[in-house]
């Protein structure tokens, strides 16, 4: 009899369920012989996760798959770097990738493994099929032959001269050049040495396998222009397979001399094993057999299951080429990939991440950091390269954190729920109250207008596997919360108007529900957490179905949470990242794995991380002027854009300048006493009743200017083109408060009362002043942050702004 003390049994394996909609969803599998870095991350495995949980959320039947690939020349090559065995290599990795990927709340229905036995029975079952059905074929090739090995070395098993003219690695692979990244094959190579014994191989011919991609092409092509359309494949994922289709599709071999891998079932071959690129993607279908022994459910059920495939864009051909081609040959009726979504790159500060190489954020590298789990998923959610390459910056992920997350989202939440833990008297005593009469309530009827419509644009996005825009739309919701509980004053209203304020703090109390479920996928430690502050059970509430009507609720977000339900205790859901730390982890993250501990490259670290904290811009002067500086008590304070005095201002007023047609004369609230007087040469590009009551960015330490005859007393910041046609005024988030100054994480200081003409501090820092390519208003690289977020233009991306 077993002990009460026992843990429970694992859930029955998921199968495909009629009259549900059943996703299938993988990942490309992570290559098994590193750790893998921040951009590896994205590009597959939490991408895909994002989708899976989103999938769930929305009550759909989902299996998420994916494993490790561990076969091929890589492993054997990492095995003899550490002089272990393939099978021992692989137990190392796989269990680092999965130690990484449990951190980052990462959920898969099972994370196997290509080194299984279900591997070896469902690769060459599909090769005995290919066979019988006439698409193999036979070719003699040229391979190197080590005599001393006794064997044909596999390309990355040979290093030489790189062939490639003007080139002077003396150590280029086999398969490529990563000097001057050119494509080799082996015998190619000047000079060749084996990577084993170090002596010179010899051409030999040898005989392999080949799949007949050219007679598949047909079938290929029409399962290509049916699906690319029904799957709405991401823009990336087309143009790759188009490129493939256009050169024209040739053999491609199936079989390599290697012992680390899937025998080859042939009397022939039996020293040979399928090429990684042919036994890779069916290992999609073996993790599933190692999950469920009715995988076929699955994977042979194409009228009952969609296919939904995560990678990164080097991966595509692999995907919408090889593996298809391999499912069509065998003529059985194989579950299809309906949609994949293909990542670019992201790039690590001033490179690359390379995992060759170590340079970047690895996943142990972001465990050690003390960064929240939910606070990386969401920066690299927000830099998802979903349609061009994205860059990570530190200084790019304390400005997200400190915006976004502490002082919009956690800042919302965290003032609804405070507000309703108030004793009574001072709020409510941790009960929720009634809100009778919620729908005619003119803010909140029309903030559920705006809500509703955000819902249906964030399942929109979600739907098509437009991740970044379904996070950004529901972070938007956040905004709106933020605007509707400032705008209501609800402080005054507790005490001046007791049912308006019920109302208000009830909405906004269900507001915090909806961002919890919508922002699930995204950051499930985060959602886990607030629902723990509202004192609800995740595995009972976390939930946005159509099947519930809990999607319907979004037009009534009041009626999320019912009256009486007694909350939690709240507490901060964010910490500030503050710019010592930031500093810190840009030291020791500089340059390589390799010389992250060496003098030199800290050095380097430092001298960055000094320059992006603070600025120094040369006054110039010639050698003895420096030195006279230098000596001075009088010594010119560095230049840096905390001298700015830019906050947050509210155009009551606009009107005709009367003596100037370019000219408007507005009357700005900056927080003051009495509203500025601004003149701005606005009038051609910015309509007129397109100026009255709206927030902007303005410069208020400027030297007052007449204009025509009208003092001007600051400056209301704006973007232009490059052909100076068009100019767009920079706008701070709804939520953000008249008066508050713009910061920018990394530059600390007071702003000069004046900025006098003769230094010309303004013209020195506005040359940096600019609208990124996600349309964010920045120096440098740094945001316009307000306590609500980011401040932002309309439509110019990399514009200058003055």
């Amino acid at each position: 009899m077993a002990s009460s003390s026992s843990s429970p049994p694992p859930p029955p394996p998921k199968l495909p369920i009629p009259g549900r909609r059943n996703i299938l969803i993988t990942s490309a599998l992570p290559y098994v012989n590193n750790v893998p870095h921040l951009g590896n991350i994205i590009g597959c495995v939490l991408s895909a996760d994002v989708f899976a949980r989103y999938c769930r959320l929305r009550g759909y039947n989902a299996l998420y798959i994916c494993g490790t690939d561990e076969y091929g020349t890589a492993t054997e090559t990492k095995a003899m770097e550490e002089k272990c065995s393939p099978k021992e290599i692989c137990d190392k990795y796989h269990a680092i990738h999965d130690e990484v990927y449990k951190w980052f709340d990462i959920k898969f229905d099972k994370f196997g493994r290509t080194s299984s036995p279900q591997q070896t029975e469902i690769c060459q079952a599909i090769f005995h099929e290919l066979m019988k059905n006439n698409w193999l074929s036979e070719n003699t090739m040229q391979q190197l032959y080590c005599d001393t090995c006794q064997r044909f070395l596999a390309d990355r098993l040979v290093e030489g001269a790189c062939p490639t003219q003007g080139c002077t690695n003396k150590a280029a692979r086999g398969d490529q050049c990563d000097n001057c990244s050119h494509m080799l094959n082996p015998t190619e190579l000047i000079d060749p040495k084996c990577k084993v014994c170090k002596n010179t191989p010899h051409i030999r011919e040898t005989d392999h396998l080949f799949l007949e991609l050219p007679l598949l092409k047909d079938k290929l092509v029409n399962y290509i222009n049916d699906t690319s359309v029904a799957g709405m494949w991401s823009q990336n994922a087309i143009q790759a397979t188009n490129a493939w289709l256009k050169e024209g599709l040739k053999p491609r071999c199936i079989t390599r001399d290697l012992k680390w891998g899937v025998p080859v079932p042939m009397e022939k071959y039996k020293d040979k094993v399928f090429y990684v690129w042919f036994d890779a993607p069916i290992g999609y279908v073996s993790i599933t057999a190692s999950y469920t022994p009715e995988w076929e459910k699955w994977w042979k059920n194409p009228d009952n299951v969609e296919l939904f495939q995560f990678m990164g864009k080097d991966n595509v051909p692999f995907h919408t080429i090889m593996f298809p081609s391999t499912l069509l040959g065998t003529g059985e009726n194989w579950t299809m990939m309906k949609t994949i979504s293909v990542t670019e790159y992201l790039n690590y500060e001033a490179g690359k991440f390379s995992k060759s190489k170590g340079i970047g954020v690895f996943g142990n590298d972001a465990k050690n950091t003390n960064i929240p789990p939910e606070v990386w998923r969401f920066y690299l959610l927000m830099s998802r390269p979903e349609a061009s390459d994205t860059l990570f910056t530190w200084t790019d992920l304390q400005a997200k954190l400190n915006s976004e997350l502490v002082h919009n989202l956690g800042n919302f939440i965290n003032r609804v729920l405070s507000f309703v833990a108030k004793p009574a008297g001072a709020g409510y005593g941790s009960i929720i109250p009634d809100a009778p009469g919620a729908e005619s309530h003119p803010s909140t009827s029309e903030l559920a207008d705006k809500i509703s419509k955000r819902v249906d644009q964030y399942l929109d996005a979600m739907e098509k596997v437009k991740l970044k825009q379904g996070l950004k739309i529901a972070m938007s919701i956040s905004d709106e919360g933020n605007a509707y509980l400032q705008g209501s004053e609800f402080w005054r209203l507790y005490k001046e108007d007791p049912i308006s304020c019920a109302i208000v703090i009830k909405t906004s109390v269900g507001l915090v529900y909806l961002l919890t479920c919508l922002l699930e996928p995204f950051m499930p430690s985060f959602s886990n957490e607030v629902l723990r502050q509202l004192n609800l059970s995740p595995e009972e509430n976390l939930s946005f179905s159509e099947e519930k009507g809990e999607s319907v609720k979004a037009k009534t977000p009041w009626d999320f949470l019912p009256a009486g339900h007694k909350i939690g205790r709240p507490t901060p859901l964010f910490e500030e990242l503050k710019d010592d730390i930031v500093s810190e982890y840009r030291k020791k993250y500089a340059g390589s794995q390799a010389e992250r501990s060496s003098k030199v490259a800290d050095a380097q670290a430092t001298k960055i991380a000094n320059q992006l904290r603070s600025t120094t811009l040369s006054e110039g002067g010639s050698k003895k002027e420096q030195k006279k500086q230098s000596g001075s008590s009088k010594s010119k304070a560095e230049v840096s854009v905390a001298k700015l005095d830019i906050r947050v201002g509210l155009i009551r007023k606009a009107e005709k300048h009367p003596d100037a047609d370019s000219l408007y004369v507005e009357e700005i609230d900056v927080g003051e006493e009495d509203p500025r007087a601004v003149v701005s040469g606005l009038v051609k590009y910015i309509p007129l009743e397109e100026m009255q009551n709206r927030k902007v960015c303005v410069l208020c330490n400027l030297k007052p200017v007449a204009m025509r005859g009208i003092k001007s007393h600051a400056m209301v910041l704006a973007a232009s083109s490059d052909d100076h046609t068009k100019v767009e005024l920079v706008e701070p988030p709804a939520g953000a408060a008249v008066g508050e100054r713009v910061t920018f994480a990394g530059y600390s200081g007071e702003p000069e009362a004046s900025l006098s003409g003769k230094s010309k501090v303004w013209e020195k820092l506005a040359a940096d002043l600019h609208s990124n390519g996600e349309l964010v208003a920045c120096y440098k690289d740094v945001p316009f942050t307000t306590s609500a977020g980011v401040c932002k233009v309309k439509t110019i991306a990399n514009g200058e702004i003055r």
